[in-house]
């Protein structure tokens, strides 16, 4: 299994992100032998400096704000305010203190007491919210009503179907760009298998598999306690990617079994959900006819894990070791960052998100990871969840246009 890391980059490896995206003292820092981190128990190494030059397509300073400085501080840890064509024009969250030290950190001197008032600034051209996940719709919804772009952290929708619908139908009538962070995506194994998939070397995937193992024997911080034994499958973006992310495609099916946990947060009269898992492991099947296992697992004492495998027609992949047919590959590498930039947190990969939201917009084109790349992400998952509760059912996806 490739221990790559995850949270656990941005958190053990302070700097390895972009260029002055992390105040000292901002990070929330394991004591060694401690075991709620934030992903993981063993360290990690920094992600490298991707190779190439940069060339900047444009002098445009697209004017972002920034909502969310929470136990993740994800909010300045993307690099907004390291990218040559960014002002972080303003910053908020509900707590002064955080506030402030986000201010600082993405050196704006604009404030807001939250999204809701920051949504009113004219000025703003774009929103990043790293709030808490059960508000990421409604807070993304609101920043589209007002006619400006949005980018989320992870998963765009918490739990509810209907929220994720809503959402979708927002993106649609709005004309605006809207991304999901989701770093599998830009992982440096998600990103080849994109690239021969596109080039068909994988043929039709048969088979697919991702997890996103993360131990956590005790509650990790969190606005209103919402990641207190919280259903594992409502976070399955991390494993999903690995077949959503390579294909772009959807799962149509799926059946998922649910593991009652001795870990006292994932125990049904313990937590606000009412869940009794610890961990989920959905059985999908995806519109190519293939079949995909996910696995999403808070309470198996294991280094924290996002990574996956395709196994193809023409070819397999596992990590970045392609085998198969295709003999002429396409390049495999990321692209270059702007030289401010550096790759950052979960293998790399956060940079890379953010330069895709700000390309995206000054391009005028549809980002990576767009409204219907998240619902497809995020939607099986809920599913999956109901099915675990129902001892395995099989159970239809919803799906999009």
């Amino acid at each position: 299994m490739n221990v790559s890391g995850s949270r656990r980059d941005f958190f053990r490896n302070v700097g390895l992100g972009s260029l002055g995206a992390v105040a000292a003292g901002s990070v929330m820092a394991a004591a060694p032998g401690t075991e709620n981190t934030m992903l993981g128990e063993s360290g990690a190494k920094s992600a490298t400096k991707p190779k190439g030059l940069w060339k900047p397509m444009s002098d445009r300073k697209i004017r972002v704000g920034i909502v969310g400085n929470g136990a993740c501080k994800f909010g300045p840890s993307f690099g907004f305010q390291d990218h040559p064509n960014v002002t972080v024009a303003a910053v908020s969250d509900l707590f002064p203190d955080r506030c402030s030290e986000m201010a600082k950190v993405c050196r704006c001197e604009k404030t807001y007491p939250s999204l809701e008032e920051m949504v009113k600034d004219d000025t703003i051209e774009a929103v990043f919210v790293a709030t808490d996940a059960p508000s990421h719709a409604r807070h993304c919804i609101e920043v589209l009503k007002h006619g400006k772009h949005v980018a989320t952290a992870v998963p765009a929708a918490w739990g509810s179907i209907e929220a994720a619908h809503e959402l979708y139908e927002m993106v649609k009538a709005s004309g605006k760009k809207y991304m999901m962070f989701e770093t599998s995506a830009f992982r440096e194994d998600c990103y080849a298998m994109r690239q021969i998939y596109r080039a068909g070397g994988f043929g039709k995937l048969v088979y697919t598999e991702g997890e996103y193992l993360h131990y956590l024997p005790n509650v990790f911080p969190s606005y209103k306690g919402w990641r207190a034994g919280a259903p594992q499958q409502w976070y399955p973006t991390h494993a999903n990617a690995y077949y959503i992310c390579v294909t772009e495609s959807s799962f149509t099916e799926v059946e998922c079994m649910g593991t009652p946990s001795v870990i006292k947060q994932f125990q049904a009269g313990n937590n606000q959900y009412k869940n009794p898992f610890g961990t989920e492991v959905a059985l999908l099947r995806t519109a190519e006819g293939g079949t995909a296992r996910m696995i999403v697992s808070y309470d198996t004492r294991t280094p924290g894990t996002e990574s996956g495998r395709v196994y193809g027609q023409r070819g397999v992949m596992a990590g970045t070791a392609y085998s198969g047919l295709e003999k002429s590959l396409p390049n495999l590498e990321r692209p270059p960052l702007p030289p401010t930039v550096g790759a950052g947190h979960h293998g790399g990969s956060a940079g890379y998100l953010m330069n895709e939201f700000v390309t995206a917009i000054l391009e005028d084109r549809k980002p990576m990871v767009d409204i219907a790349l998240a619902f497809r992400m995020v939607v099986p998952g809920i599913v999956a969840h109901q099915s675990a509760l129902k001892g395995g059912e099989l159970m239809k996806v919803p799906q999009i246009a």
